[in-house]
């Protein structure tokens, strides 16, 4: 029998040094149905601020079953018998003065509703949340958002619908744009993360789903991570069949494949303008997120219509350094200003530079925090992209060089042939080096590629009808050894890396976020132009903002591929519909001719002058 709502709200005041409510419920006027959130506060009669998470992954399920391996590796002081994926600790945070409120997002864990995470619909509800938090007897009426990943992105949308009570933001890797971060890498279906993120992490936490239910992981999305663990509870009121279950949620395997453009109505109504975030933001950004995150971080600092904002860099996995002791401290000086009017760091004196920078030098391996950490130092800037950038174009010749001289370009045509569909088992790539550098050479910001390219069939095979350019920027060390860098999930990534469907090569000059060192997209459907065989087609390529400190001696390498190569981890584009051997088979070439130019435009930073 379903257990009557009213009769859910549990609350423990005595086995904990915090207050425990649990299932307290939230009636929405947005949509149908209501969100249930866990409420963890300090034991006090005095209004304190709230900090709230809202989300897929289930706000009863326990981060040590979750996903064991990160849980040990974390920050003692944030690890409780509350501890909960990607979001602060109630324990650490109710000693500090606040109070944790965390919800299972509409169609998650106890919330009922339609599952269609990402949604308005989702960011609306996502809005009452916030509202409800403010308003209760024991809130101060200020909220601010802390957490990671998804917990981070959905900030900026619902920041943006300026909910009452919402006082600021600390999206930690979270990206910004679904289309662009997250779902079509330069128009391309990344359709590996897709399905791993949505069978593992969050169709199992659908309202109504059987506790008993196993995952039944085929073997493509069966690999290590997080995990609804099997002892997570079953929905209270009861299960539902899988067929209520399946028209109760937007399933984001499927409408991401189905749906292609920006102007189509799903990724639409997903758009919302940055310039109406208001709030204080620390937008944290990490250099290893290069196929998820990282954009989205740059691209809401910079767009933010927030008066106060600062940017904050990263290094190393992307689920712990947000537990760390001193990005813990940033997180609670900058919470305690705007919370609490605490402003002991002088976040609202200036004494607070816009943009804290991780500078990247040498080969100290990947996965290994501590010595990231020591290997690593830290400098303040004013702003970004820095001002003091020397945009420089590294040329590429048919010798497979990056050649700073334009003297060094061919005389007459060449072309380098790779065959298209290459993929992560099979890469088809070139390789452009450049030489030694003569000094230590600072890198930082954002990267372009211009390249001039076509496509041929292969004999006997389909008529190719477009090209997919993915391209990667590698750093070689003085020893001619590569070195790798911290990704998302611990694994060693290169520098950085772009995308292009040159079909959805048009750029839009006159949008004001375009920019030389950044070209903009829009990805609509009347965007889409030819790719006949034989045409040479010159497209800029978008590479996402990096950071390196080159040593003398080391070199650059630009790479560029018809697929996925080293460093892509989970995050693989290989749909076998989007990349369809009747639309892509064939071959694809580099071009070269005297009034053509391939280039590479490095953001270069010189030494500060005093």
């Amino acid at each position: 029998m379903p257990i009557p709502i009213k009769d859910l709200h549990t609350a423990d005041d005595t086995s904990f040094d915090y207050i425990v409510e649990q299932n307290a419920t939230i009636k929405l006027k947005s949509s149908e149905g209501l969100v249930r959130c866990n409420v963890y506060r300090p034991k006090t009669s005095d209004k304190v601020p709230v900090l709230v998470t809202y989300g897929p992954y289930g706000k009863d399920v326990y981060y040590g079953e979750f996903y064991s391996n990160s849980f040990n590796e974390v920050n003692p002081e944030h690890r409780s018998e509350h501890s909960c994926w990607e979001t602060p600790d109630p324990k650490f945070w109710t000693a500090k003065g606040y109070a944790v409120v965390r919800a299972d997002e509409r169609g998650i864990g106890q919330s009922p509703g339609l599952l269609d995470t990402m949604s308005r619909g989702t960011s609306e509800a996502f809005v009452e949340v916030i509202e409800w938090a403010a308003e209760q007897p024991w809130s101060s009426g200020k909220v601010g958002l802390l957490g990671i990943s998804y917990y981070a992105g959905t900030q900026w949308r619902v920041a943006a619908h300026k909910p009452k009570g919402l006082a600021a933001i600390i999206p930690w890797e979270g990206m910004a744009d679904y289309y662009r971060d997250r779902c079509r890498h330069g128009g391309i279906l990344s359709s590996r993360f897709i399905k791993f993120w949505w069978n593992r992490q969050v169709v199992s936490n659908q309202y109504g789903r059987p506790a008993s239910e196993g995952l039944n992981l085929s073997k493509d999305i069966d690999v290590t991570g997080p995990k609804r663990p099997d002892t997570a509870v079953g929905t209270l009121e009861g299960e539902l069949p899988e067929d209520e279950r399946e028209r109760n949620r937007r399933d984001q395997t499927i409408d991401n494949a189905n749906n292609h453009f920006r102007d189509d109505e799903y990724y639409a109504s997903k758009e919302y303008d940055m310039g109406d975030i208001e709030v204080p933001l620390l937008s944290v950004a990490n250099w290893g997120g290069i196929l998820l995150h990282l954009r989205g971080n740059i691209e809401g600092f910079l767009h933010a219509g927030s008066s106060r904002k600062w940017l904050y860099t990263v290094i190393g996995r992307h689920d712990l350094p947000f537990y760390d002791m001193e990005s813990v401290d940033l997180q609670l000086s900058f919470l305690d200003c705007f919370l609490k009017g605490d402003d002991r760091r002088g976040w609202t004196e200036g004494k607070v530079p816009p943009v804290n920078l991780v500078l990247r030098r040498g080969d100290v391996g990947f996965n290994n925090p501590a010595v990231e950490q020591a290997a690593f130092p830290r400098r303040c800037e004013n702003e970004w992209p820095l001002a003091r950038t020397q945009y420089t174009k590294y040329y590429l010749t048919p010798d497979l060089r990056l050649a700073t001289q334009q003297q060094d370009l061919p005389t007459g045509h060449a072309k380098l042939r790779y065959k298209a569909l290459g993929s992560l088992d099979n890469p088809q790539s070139l390789q452009f080096a450049s030489a030694p550098f003569a000094a230590e050479t600072e890198i930082t910001g954002h990267v372009v590629a211009h390249l001039n390219v076509s496509m041929a069939p292969e004999p006997l095979g389909p008529t190719p009808s477009d090209i997919d350019l993915f391209v990667t920027l590698r750093h070689l060390g003085p020893s001619g050894k590569e070195v790798l860098y911290t990704g998302t999930a611990g694994d060693p990534v290169p520098l950085a890396k772009g995308w292009l469907r040159v079909s959805l090569r048009k750029t839009s000059p006159e949008h004001p976020k375009h920019q030389v060192w950044r070209p903009w997209r829009e990805y609509l459907s009347t965007d889409v132009q030819p790719v006949i065989p034989g045409e040479v087609y010159g497209v800029d390529v978008e590479i996402w903002p990096t950071q390196v400190v080159v040593e003398k001696g080391g070199r650059i390498v630009l790479e560029v591929s018809s697929g996925d190569t080293q460093g892509c981890g989970m995050f693989q584009h290989d749909d076998p519909t989007d990349r369809s051997p009747a639309k892509f088979q064939g071959f694809n070439y580099v071009c070269f001719r005297p009034d053509m130019e391939n280039y590479v435009t490095l953001p270069i930073i010189p030494e500060k002058t005093a």
